[in-house]
């Protein structure tokens, strides 16, 4: 034996190269030695002439996809040998983290396209690139506990996979065409050449194919084909909602501007969609309809890359699933489900583990929308102050996700959709188990929304575990706050929520509050002036319903701006409280105010169609509405604006936006002014309106502003907002 050290390293370690980059370090540094993965990530067991370098490079050098979170070290006797050595994993355990799935890197990518043994091979990979979340069934990360255990590695990747100078030595998923996955193509019609050729003659015939990818299946077609986006359209039922598109950089910056800071996320290991300002080529408008941006990705797989190279033009890779329902990811389920939209399936044998829809992000200003794939499931550092107790929370009825809390870190899990609908509801429960196993976790009380009816709600009272019911706008504050690193002892800061639908500590729906205070209690101090939701949920689905209200409450005449519509048996029936529950929403708000520019009044095909209409309305003009004074900010002054046709319809759309942010922010700032506040938190899903947030970023020039950034200010973050709250409480009590 020699003295030597014990080195613990943490975090998303495992998976992404680090024992090889561990054996390089110790050649340079002189040590000798061993490293292996186990259950609570990498452990080095090392003695040498510059352990301190060595100690130090582990630190602050990484591999591409690893996330060093903690180094512990200590003095210790080590087994003398020669040398540096890569031993096989210990046992089985989730104290370590699961890498996201990460885009073909550069080397491969060259590979593919290249003329060696992986040339036009749509599954090349390695510990830079390649599948991880959505192919692995058990940890450690080994090949036999993913869903390439299947593929017997052939001589030359078995070569690769244990060479540690290799950058495939110990990647998972490394293959070739001799022994890996294998691509085909399903589809009517004669074609000649491989899989992806014919898929992507198909896409330029206008047929509808779908695309077996990483997390899902998606439906494509050719962007620039007017009749194809037409025709997906039909067969989806999909009428006005955004397609996301897909295509190499070159060819985004044709349709749409890209700085920099854009380029980047789109190149990014994680090749979320992102959100950019059309300009340049027009696509057709049938793409994303009455929208002023475009969601763009990047190829995140060979089998992508390949596709887009054959078709050389961007095309339409939207989820493949019933609207509403979770995305297909079998083989099986493809043929059967997406049967009816697609005359071709462009399919592999790689079996997915989990289903992940694409990420979604803006980056002016920067905000995640959808946390998917590349970045699920990444953790989140706990501010400082929370303990590192085990909290599971399950979020609201609507863009569901479910986050975990351990080892003090947050994991927010993915978006799964609108629980109301069956297969999500099971997509839900199988998360939750999904989760659960894969990462051990074992919560001491489970954190929910407030309302009673949620299924998510419902799910956490039968867990036989203390539950902790949060308020929903709290939630969505606290959210915030994590995502900032606030500390639990930081404060109070005043939250302006913006939002859809919460239930409130009054009885009443909440969607438009400022808040005051921090992760253990909130106190309510201005609200939108609220107004009855006429007819209940159907108010949510038809705008006219919200502006006939808000009109008339302005001492308008409603039936002026909505004929044929029963303006007058819906002004009786809110009179009377039958089906109209009082609500503050700042979504039904924009609601009404789309309406009354004509914007989509009669019904709304998706969520959110109306305020995104209004948003690619607007135009920046001089002056602001004027909203009301003290606790309730009245709108009466604002929709008899809205009326006034003498006001350009762009302006009074920008003025609806300026006037809003303004009411709210100066009373926030009032709250910081008077040292009641520390800060102003921005949360909610209305503020993934970029001007919205604009705007009200500017109305508080300085003052400090936190935003979402790594989390959604929508519902997918409202689970990570419960279970902060929760912490705080349980340390409270």
């Amino acid at each position: 034996m020699v003295t030597g050290r014990r080195i613990r390293v943490r975090g998303q370690v495992q998976g992404v190269g680090f024992r090889p980059f561990v054996w390089r370090l110790a050649a340079r540094f002189g040590v000798s030695g061993e490293v292996s993965n186990d259950a609570e990530g990498v452990l080095v067991l090392g003695f040498g002439r510059d352990l301190d370098g060595f100690e130090r490079a582990l630190r602050t050098e990484a591999p591409p996809l690893a996330r060093v979170d903690a180094v512990e070290s200590s003095g210790c006797d080590v087994a003398r040998r020669d040398g540096f050595a890569i031993v096989a994993s210990g046992g089985p355990g989730a104290e370590t983290q699961v890498t996201p799935d990460a885009a073909t890197c550069a080397e491969c990518l060259d590979e593919v396209r290249g003329v060696g043994r992986r040339a036009g091979y749509a599954f090349a990979n390695c510990t830079h690139c390649g599948p991880r979340f959505t192919i692995v069934t058990g940890l450690p990360y080994d090949r036999a506990q993913t869903t390439m255990a299947p593929f017997g590695l052939c001589d030359a990747c078995r070569a690769e996979y244990e060479n540690p100078a290799d950058r495939r030595f110990h990647a998972q998923p490394v293959a070739c065409p001799e022994c890996g996955p294998r691509a085909w193509y399903e589809g009517s019609g004669a074609g000649a050449g491989n899989a992806v050729t014919r898929a992507a003659d198909a896409l330029l015939r206008g047929e509808i194919v779908a695309v077996k990818g990483l997390g899902g299946f998606h439906l494509a077609c050719d962007a620039t084909n007017a009749q194809a986006v037409a025709l997906l359209r039909t067969r989806k039922r999909r009428p006005a909602k955004p397609f996301a598109l897909m295509a190499p950089l070159a060819v985004v910056a044709r349709h749409c501007g890209v700085s920099r800071q854009e380029e980047a996320v789109l190149s990014g290991p994680a090749a979320p969609i992102v959100l950019l300002v059309k300009a340049g080529a027009a696509l057709p408008d049938a793409v994303a309809p009455g929208q002023g941006t475009l969601g763009w990705m990047l190829p995140a797989t060979p089998l992508h890359h390949l596709l887009c190279d054959a078709a050389e033009r961007p095309l339409v890779m939207t989820s493949g699933n019933v609207s509403g329902a979770p995305q297909v990811i079998g083989n099986d389920e493809a043929r059967a489900t997406l049967g009816a939209f697609a005359d071709g399936f462009l399919m592999h044998d790689r079996a997915i583990a989990r289903r992940l829809d694409d990420s979604v992000e803006r980056v002016d200003p920067p905000m995640v929308l959808r946390r998917g794939r590349g970045r699920v499931p990444g953790t989140l550092a706990l501010p400082d102050g929370f303990s590192d107790r085990q909290v599971v929370a399950y979020g609201g009825q609507m863009k569901a996700a479910i986050c975990l809390i351990k080892n003090g870190r947050a994991l927010l899990g993915h978006h799964l959709g609108e629980l109301d609908e069956p297969l999500t509801w099971e997509a839900f429960l199988q998360a939750d188990r999904d989760y659960a196993a894969l990462f051990d976790h074992r919560p001491a009380a489970v954190a929910c929304d407030l309302h009673e009816g949620y299924r998510a709600t419902q799910h956490a009272g039968g867990l036989g575990l203390p539950v902790m019911a949060v308020q929903h706008h709290h939630a969505h504050l606290a959210a915030c706050l994590g995502d900032n690193l606030w500390p639990l002892d930081g404060g109070p800061v005043a939250g302006i929520v913006l939002d859809g639908a919460g239930l409130g500590t009054d009885g009443t729906i909440w969607g438009g509050e400022l808040l005051l205070g921090d992760y253990r209690g909130v106190e309510r101090r201005a609200w939108l002036a609220p107004a009855p939701l006429a007819g209940g949920d159907a108010a949510a689905r038809e705008p006219w319903r919200n502006a006939a209200v808000r009109l008339a409450a302005a001492g308008l005449d409603p039936a002026d701006r909505f004929h044929g519509k029963p303006v007058a048996m819906l002004l009786d029936a809110a009179r009377r409280g039958i089906n109209a529950p009082l609500s503050s929403s700042a979504g039904r708000l924009f609601d009404a105010a789309a309406a009354c520019l004509g914007l989509c009044p009669d019904v709304q095909s998706y969520e959110g169609e109306a305020a995104m209409r209004l948003e690619a309305m607007a135009v920046r003009c001089e002056g602001a509405a004027a909203f009301g004074d003290g606790c309730r900010i009245g709108v009466d002054a604002v929709f008899r604006e809205l009326m006034s046709d003498a006001i350009p319809a762009p302006h009074r759309a920008w003025r609806f936006h300026a006037g809003l942010a303004q009411a709210f922010a100066s009373r926030a700032r009032a709250l910081v002014a008077a040292g009641e506040a520390r800060a102003v938190a921005l949360t909610g899903g209305c503020f993934q309106n970029a001007l919205l947030l604009r705007l009200t970023l500017g109305a508080l020039d300085g003052v400090p502003v936190l935003i979402h950034r790594q989390t959604p200010a929508n519902d997918g973050g409202l689970a990570l907002g419960q279970a902060l709250v929760a912490l705080a409480q349980m340390e409270s009590a």
